[in-house]
């Protein structure tokens, strides 16, 4: 909006007229789990990469709507925290990862190797996403078990997501809950959505902004 401000007085103006910040979620418990069997934790909770397409990592999530669940799987690069693929779907079957995935390849075009980082789902433990990680030269990387810690930075997303635009609500249909997270992800998260990680910028404008922006495509 074009408006500077200090956090410190807004937290100020909002406690002297009694606003309150939506929390949202429970925070998940803290657990440490076995360390998986098919992938290595090649990321080891390193958040920060200095280069675009270096590290992505991935989870999935749930939509109630009265129609039943919708599921929703997500692929972030670690440079810019944008969502670089995608899928929603109303079952859990392995297919809505990859398909995440491979919108994610289509986008970037990733010329090197890449670590691709997620919890120990059944799957990002099935043979399709592991010949489909080979394929593209993609390194599988799992958390411990149990330890969302491990994916801090998807589960911070869907945090946001639930917290920003959900709300707790129950969508009439999957179409409407489809289009409303469309509109998250492509018309507010990465192109407007401030990251105080990103210095208060967007991930579109951050990757805009630095010297690696013209080698990705938006």
């Amino acid at each position: 909006m074009g408006e500077l401000v200090n956090k410190k007085r807004v937290a100020r103006i909002m406690r002297d007229s009694g606003i309150r910040a939506v929390y949202g979620y429970k925070k998940p418990r803290k657990v440490f789990g076995r360390p998986s069997i098919v992938a290595s934790n090649r990321l080891d909770r390193q958040f920060v990469f200095e280069q675009p397409d270096k590290a992505w990592v991935t989870d999935i999530t749930y939509i109630r709507t009265w129609q039943g669940w919708l599921y929703l799987a997500v692929v972030i690069d670690l440079y810019s925290r944008k969502v670089i693929g995608w899928s929603m779907k109303p079952t859990l079957a392995k297919e809505i990862v990859i398909d995440a995935l491979l919108m994610a390849v289509w986008r970037r075009q990733p010329k090197g190797s890449v670590i691709v980082h997620s919890d120990q789902g059944s799957q990002y433990g099935s043979d399709d996403w592991l010949r489909f990680c080979k394929q593209h030269n993609l390194q599988t990387s799992m958390s411990r078990r149990g330890n969302c810690w491990d994916n801090a930075v998807a589960e911070s997303f869907f945090s946001s997501l639930k917290k920003e635009r959900i709300k707790k609500r129950i969508y009439k249909t999957r179409d409407l809950a489809r289009a409303e997270i469309f509109d998250y992800i492509e018309m507010f998260y990465n192109p407007s959505r401030r990251h105080s990680h990103l210095n208060g910028v967007s991930p579109e404008a951050f990757e805009s902004a630095s010297k690696w922006g013209s080698k990705v495509s938006s």
